[in-house]
Order: C-alpha cells, then sequence, then structure tokens
C-alpha cells in the first residue's frame, strides 16, 4: 500500500523490530531518529517543527510519542498535521492497553487521530516483556535477582514486542485500513510473582518480586533518569494495574497478523543470556 514507511522511534523497543519486519516484506523504510547515522535515518524530534521534512516521500507512519513529556497532542499534532501536507495517509499510533481514547497522553492523540487522519489504526499493548529483557527490570534481575513494581500481587497480559511489531506490519502494509484499535496481550494474564517464578526456573536462580508502594515506585523511576510528572504517571499506572484492570487477554494480535502472540515461557527461555550477571 504505501510508497515509503516512516518508522519515528526506529531504533527503540518496537520500531527497531517494525523496520526488520518492514524490510522483510520489500517495503522502503524511512527511519525518524534524534541521532541520525544511517543511510536510512531521518532527521526527528517531536520538538523540532523542521522535523515535518522526515515525512517527505512517505504515505505511511508507524507513530511513537515522545517518552520525556506528557502532553502528547500538543507536541505532536504540528507534526502530523505537517505529514497530511506532506501525503501521509495512513498513521499507526503506538499507545497503551491503559489509555482509552479520549484520555490522557497517547489517548488524547489516539482521539485526534481518529477524527482527522484518513487512515489510521491505534495499537494498546499491555506491558511489554521487553522490560524484563531490555528494559528496567533487566539491571535489578541481574544485578540483585528482584524485580520492583507497585502492582502487588495483579495480573498483567505482557506482550512481546516482536507480536506487536508484527501487528503494526499489518497495519501498515495492510490493502485496507484498520481505522480501529486494538487491544494487544499475550496469551495468559501473570502476576509479577508469576513472572520470577518462570525467570526463577530459567536462570536456575531465585528471583523475587519486591512490592513497592506507588511513591517508592515513582522515585525508583526517578532515580533512573525520568522527569518526576512522568515517573509519577508511571508509577500511578502500576497503581492501576494493582486494581485488576490488565487482568486480561485479547485476541487482537491474531486478528491482525493470523498467529497467536509468543508466550512469556518462550520469551524467557529465549532470552536467557539477558539475565546473566
Amino acid at each position: 500500500m504505501s510508497d515509503r514507511v516512516l518508522v519515528i522511534g526506529g531504533k527503540g523497543t518496537t520500531g527497531q523490530r517494525v523496520v526488520r519486519r518492514l524490510e522483510a516484506t520489500g517495503a522502503k523504510v524511512a527511519i525518524g531518529t534524534r541521532r541520525p547515522t544511517d543511510p536510512r535515518d531521518r532527521s526527528f524530534d517531536w520538538a523540532d517543527p523542521a522535523s515535518v521534512a522526515a515525512f517527505d516521500g512517505c504515505s505511511a507512519a508507524y507513530v511513537v510519542a515522545p517518552t520525556d513529556r506528557t502532553d502528547h497532542l500538543d507536541v505532536m499534532r504540528p507534526l502530523l498535521e505537517g505529514a497530511m501536507a506532506c501525503g501521509v495517509r495512513r498513521f499507526v499510533l503506538l499507545s497503551s492497553s491503559l489509555l482509552e481514547r479520549g484520555g490522557p497522553m497517547m489517548g488524547a492523540v489516539h482521539d485526534w487521530l481518529a477524527g482527522t487522519a484518513p487512515e489510521w489504526a491505534v495499537l494498546r499493548p499491555s506491558w511489554f516483556m521487553q522490560n524484563f529483557s531490555e528494559g528496567p527490570h533487566a539491571r535489578t534481575i541481574r544485578e540483585e535477582d528482584a524485580i520492583y513494581s507497585a502492582t502487588g500481587k495483579a495480573r498483567v497480559g505482557f506482550i512481546d514486542a516482536e507480536d506487536i511489531a508484527a501487528a503494526a506490519v499489518a497495519c501498515l502494509t495492510s490493502s485496507e485500513p484498520l481505522n480501529d484499535d486494538r487491544i494487544l496481550t499475550g496469551p495468559e494474564a501473570l502476576s509479577y510473582e508469576d513472572a520470577a517464578g518462570i525467570l526463577s526456573e530459567v536462570t536456575g536462580r531465585t528471583i523475587r518480586h519486591v512490592a513497592l508502594s506507588t511513591r517508592h515506585m515513582a522515585l525508583r523511576f526517578e532515580e533512573q533518569g525520568l522527569p518526576p510528572d512522568y515517573a509519577g504517571i508511571l508509577a500511578g499506572l502500576d497503581e492501576t494495574i494493582g486494581t485488576g484492570v490488565e487482568d486480561r487477554t485479547t485476541d487482537g494480535v491474531a486478528q491482525l497478523t493470523g498467529n497467536a502472540p509468543r508466550s512469556f515461557q518462550a520469551f524467557a527461555t529465549g532470552n536467557v543470556t539477558s539475565w546473566q550477571p
């Protein structure tokens, strides 16, 4: 469908996988990044109006919001409007399972795209399995045999970023636009204690889940370098998970890709080297 696809955040957790899968289909790809180093790279920063040039020659875009602020619609709308003026017709937004259309952060962008973009899709995945292997939990598993959260014993439908990327590519390349959102989960809902048990099994070590208060979780995020307001929102999402709202699974991945999502057991087995001390 697309002449060229711009993958914003194309070197991030989902973006790099979207790029690889798009190129495997033969699609032409441009990568939007703050630090261009590759011939495919185009300079892109949501706060820089000149970044609209990254959309030149593209008819579709994979859209990832900035992680250093929360007023997503205010900062993203000018460049999204510029993208449409450049000829981009299809937008696939990475949002979150907890963010409803019209809600905060990406929820506001979701609502705007649905009312403005010619063709659109919003992917709302649950928490990434890669948070354990590449994200904030990886270091504490390696160094402390511990996972920290403010979710209590609540369960989450953890999803592999590969499945998110596969869903994104399906939405970007299908002959007909989705013009809808999809909540994406893995095949089972697990608590962090359950995840720690599986990680203990595959690593041969005892991995424990340390339950924190929302306030202490926010402080941990700040220590990792996140702005206080964003750290507070992420910790608040943990608290929301603790109410049980993420204790669900969906068939969203299968609907979009035709394949079942990967299990946490398979993910952990395939990434065991990530947790070697």
